[in-house]
């Protein structure tokens, strides 16, 4: 099987999808090496890296729904090389 790490930075700009966001990589958990969630609560968001260690299609495919959601942006950083 080959993986890769991977990093995704996740900003929740609407809280109340929190709990979607939550769901998805509770989803993904198998995957997920570590996770940090930090509260900016003077600009009324959520902040949130997530490192995972998994094959590209289903870090591809955990970003793309995080992407998907109102409220939520997304940026996805790959390893160059996998094992």
């Amino acid at each position: 099987m080959q993986t890769r790490i991977a990093l995704i930075g996740i900003i929740i700009e609407d809280t109340k999808y929190a709990e979607q966001v939550n769901e998805l990589l509770h989803e993904y958990g198998s995957y997920i090496i570590g996770r940090m969630g930090v509260p900016y609560r003077e600009r009324g968001i959520n902040i949130i890296s997530v490192v995972l260690d998994a094959k590209e299609d289903t870090i591809n495919s955990l970003s793309g729904k995080l992407g998907m959601l109102k409220g939520v942006s997304v940026k996805s950083i790959l390893s160059k090389t996998s094992q």
